[in-house]
């Protein structure tokens, strides 16, 4: 895809800039593009755009970087409003963030009333009221009684094996510690 960026050039804190057109996924700063459009010297508020040769590519399908969109709708090269390339603050974008996901939830939650009204309005239509509460045992209780009545298990003790050579494999028969090191046996004499 074409695109139509400002190249940077010129010397350490006095920039210069090309308007190039380029392949979008050549870097910025690359020197690789199909043809210089124009120019812009931001010291001397000197501009140069070749206006036809911009409305050449952009009919062919390149697409202005925001920048140099403004600067386009600016010198009236395209017609169009101004593309706002400024930042929100952060404080406002998240405050407006916060409010826009308070507004969601609260409309989720009317509309959970909603359902379990409508729900509860079927389900007492088609089934009569309890004679009575207290004749209805509570949620608790039952749970209760659920969870006295099963068996609860202990769990397994984890006891660790021995462990067994290899079928092949000859083990080291164990030595006592002090002929290993007969240093230690003649400091314990």
């Amino acid at each position: 895809m074409l695109s139509i960026r400002l190249l940077r050039t010129g010397k350490k804190n006095q920039p210069f800039y090309r308007m190039v057109v380029t392949d979008k996924k050549n870097p910025p700063r690359g020197g690789r593009f199909l043809e210089i459009v124009g120019f812009l010297n931001p010291f001397s508020k000197e501009k140069q755009i070749k206006a036809d040769r911009i409305k050449h590519w952009l009919s062919v399908g390149a697409k202005p970087s925001d920048t140099v969109h403004n600067m386009l709708v600016k010198e009236k090269v395209i017609e169009g409003e101004k593309i706002a390339m400024h930042k929100e603050p952060k404080k406002k974008a998240i405050e407006a963030k916060a409010k826009a996901s308070a507004d969601a939830k609260a409309m989720a939650d009317k509309e959970a009333e909603k359902v379990a009204t409508s729900a509860e309005a079927t389900a007492s239509q088609s089934q009569p009221a309890p004679a009575s509460e207290e004749s209805k045992p509570a949620k608790e209780d039952v749970a209760k009684e659920v969870a006295s009545e099963t068996p609860v298990e202990p769990e397994a003790e984890f006891e660790p094996k021995e462990a067994t050579p290899a079928p092949g494999v000859a083990q080291p028969e164990p030595t006592s510690s002090l002929e290993d090191k007969p240093g230690e046996a003649e400091k314990s004499e």
